[in-house]
């Protein structure tokens, strides 16, 4: 693994990968990211993570909510992200629903807190239900990385410690 390639995935690694997140905009950030990287590489994503907060302005889910004909056609035509309409519809519609389920229970975080704890599967089937461009792989690497399910390091990582500290969800 290159330089680069291994100081942008220690950075993850370290310091996101594994711990919750309390925003509702980086929560939405983090299941777009995960949506995106269906069948490409983690690398990829991390590559064109600024790319991608430009063109979802930096993730704010009541303007990704409002996005028009236009913007979809704006995101397919910008090489910095991932241009597949798939990946870009799911990030709107999602965005609209995080919307209803703020309305409803204050935040997409208290929607995620409603249904912990939650097997894998049932997670999935709750996600699939919910929203779009969400299959099995995608729900489990998004709830690993936010801290909901378990795994993201085992007991042996130097970075183990430091997410128990930060009270993952899934230590209750």
């Amino acid at each position: 693994m290159s330089g680069e390639r291994q100081a942008l995935h220690k950075a993850y690694h370290d310091h996101h990968y594994g711990f919750p997140i309390h925003d509702d905009n980086e929560l939405f950030c983090r299941l777009i990211f995960e949506i995106n990287q269906a069948g490409l590489s983690w690398e990829t994503i991390l590559r064109k993570e600024t790319s991608f907060r430009a063109a979802y302005d930096n993730f704010d889910i009541k303007k990704v909510a409002a996005y028009a004909e236009a913007d979809c056609e704006r995101l397919l035509a910008d090489s910095g992200i991932i241009r597949n309409r798939l990946k870009v519809n799911a990030a709107i519609e999602n965005a609209k629903t995080i919307l209803n389920l703020q309305k409803e229970y204050g935040s997409f975080g208290n929607w995620l807190n409603s249904h912990h704890p939650k097997s894998k599967y049932e997670w999935i089937k709750i996600f699939k239900k919910t929203f779009k461009f969400t299959g099995g792989e995608i729900v489990n690497e998004f709830l690993m990385s936010i801290g909901y399910l378990p795994d993201a390091h085992d007991e042996n990582c130097e970075v183990y410690a430091k997410v128990l500290k930060s009270q993952p969800k899934w230590l209750n």
